[in-house]
């Protein structure tokens, strides 16, 4: 298979190459160079999608498999697939689950509809920008594009840092604020899972949306904090606090204390996602600890969480440590964990 990966200096492109090259693919990256060169073995092509003659290296050669992963504007991504529409076999879009139109039911399917967004835009917020791309790429490429509509992604290589957060939490040791309840369902996909089902979707030429995450109640907050705790070697102490305090006292879930959406939120349908089709398709997707244990690997070798590639920086996340003190303080007692 002769794939070109659109990107791939950031967290999902660097796990489709490794995984792309795993397999022996013949594997082009296609991106501005900003971060390093893609591994031995990757032929590598430089551009940028944003200027004018930006795609210009991309103007001959032949792929079975495109992968992409852009997050900017929608006429981006139509202007891309114009060029590559009579070269490549097939064409897999890295979306995301945001797409969907608010407000979005528990167990969304891909059936739901969608934000607003025009192929042509050229601004607008994440679900604008990701719903435009998929509109624009539909139009061009029809049943040859598959819409990967991604849930929470995590593992090695995570640049937002919600496990890292949580992880380098943990081994700081001392008590540590948890959201409740324990049993928490949480639905996400490792970054390496996800490749590996792009790459096997896309070269069996899935057409269509699908939502790509594991199923709701994978693992939960209660087993994803108790597992930190093991593979870190920390001696923390989880204390958990019921969330209804935790939501009294300001603390924001997804940001403040990043995975975490407690019951009745607004935004809990994003670990209640229906996959069905991705399961039907293909999709496995591993315990928890070995997320868990070779994140923490990857961070120690590492040393801290990378910068974004070829995107804004965000707002760090996770509480404060003067602000996670006062918290445990205010709000935890030695009554049993609900």
């Amino acid at each position: 298979m002769k794939l070109l990966m659109l990107g791939g200096s950031g967290f999902v492109g660097r796990a489709v190459i490794a995984e792309a090259t795993h397999r022996g693919w013949a594997v082009t990256a296609f991106n501005r160079g900003r971060h390093g060169a893609p591994p031995a073995g990757v032929r590598h092509l430089m551009g940028d999608r944003t200027a004018v003659d930006g795609l210009a290296a991309l103007a001959e050669g032949e792929w079975d498999l495109v992968v992409d992963t852009w997050d900017g504007a929608p006429r981006a991504a139509q202007a891309t697939a114009r060029m590559l529409a009579g070269r490549v076999g097939h064409y897999v879009y890295v979306s995301s689950g945001s797409v969907y139109a608010q407000p979005v039911p528990a167990g969304v399917t891909e059936q739901a509809s969608v934000v607003d967004a025009g192929p042509d835009d050229v601004d607008g917020d994440y679900p604008t920008l990701k719903a435009g791309a998929e509109r624009a790429l539909r139009a061009v490429l029809g049943d040859r594009v598959l819409l990967a509509r991604a849930g929470l992604i995590l593992g090695p290589g995570e640049d937002i840092g919600r496990l890292p957060w949580w992880l380098n939490r943990l081994a700081r040791g001392g008590e540590v604020l948890a959201p409740g309840p324990v049993d928490l369902p949480v639905q996400y996909v490792d970054v390496r899972d996800l490749a590996a089902f792009l790459l096997d979707a896309g070269a069996a030429g899935r057409p269509g949306a699908v939502n790509v995450v594991s199923r709701p109640g994978h693992t939960t907050i209660g087993e994803l904090l108790t597992v930190g705790v093991a593979a870190t070697g920390a001696a923390a102490r989880l204390r958990w606090v019921e969330p209804g305090r935790l939501l009294a006292a300001g603390v924001q879930p997804w940001t403040d204390l990043p995975i975490w959406i407690p019951p009745g939120h607004e935004y809990r349908w994003l670990q209640q996602m229906d996959v069905s089709r991705a399961y039907a398709d293909g999709l496995g997707c591993r315990p928890v600890t070995e997320t868990v244990v070779d994140t923490w690997a990857w961070l120690r070798r590492v040393g801290s969480v990378p910068a974004r590639a070829g995107r804004p920086a965000r707002q760090p996340v996770g509480l404060e440590p003067a602000r996670e003190a006062g918290l445990l303080a205010a709000l935890t007692t030695d009554r049993p964990p609900r």
